[in-house]
């Protein structure tokens, strides 16, 4: 198989109109992108690729050249267009939030922490075990009740006391 110098050269001139027809560029902004080479090479390997050994040749070799060279610049444009990053000065940084709590909020919520502690301890010992075990362990009524030995109503009878006691003690004052 050999390529003409007249294949190449069209070759090199759809590479730039390509990349200028899809992403409205100009013809030397088309250029300028320094991949104008590569795009080219990558069009010849994928004509070379389709006319085989085995007999599959492209029947317009011209059309092919230039339809793939188009397709080319297209998928260099939008990836050029992804990997686009805005570079941001250190002050505009500065105004973005912290996703870290405050130390005014981090004391709060030990407050809070440390107020549930005392409530939870003030239940009964069943009661308090209830209450553990599907509130912070995220037991099922079921699992709870078996792994006490009791009956699920009991299970929830106990929570509904720890639930009501816990909120009580937890309004603000």
């Amino acid at each position: 198989m050999l390529i003409g110098k007249s294949d190449r050269q069209d070759a090199e001139r759809a590479v730039p109109r390509a990349s200028a027809g899809t992403a409205g560029l100009s013809h030397k902004q088309a250029e300028r992108c320094g991949n104008r080479c590569d795009l080219t090479q990558e069009a010849f390997l994928r004509y070379a690729e389709q006319n085989t050994a085995d007999g599959a040749n492209v029947a317009h070799g011209r059309s092919y050249l230039y339809r793939t060279a188009h397709n080319l610049a297209i998928d260099h444009v939008r990836q050029k267009a992804r990997q686009k990053t805005d570079a941001s000065a250190h002050d505009d940084m500065a105004d973005i939030a912290d996703d870290q709590p405050t130390q005014e909020e981090q004391a709060d919520a030990r407050q809070k922490l440390d107020r549930l502690r005392a409530a939870v301890a003030e239940l009964p010992e069943r009661t308090r075990q209830i209450f553990v075990l599907n509130r912070i362990e995220g037991l099922s009524y079921a699992e709870t009740a078996e792994r006490l030995g009791i009956s699920e109503s009991s299970v929830q009878k106990h929570l509904a006391r720890a639930l009501l006691h816990v909120t009580q003690r937890l309004r603000p004052q």
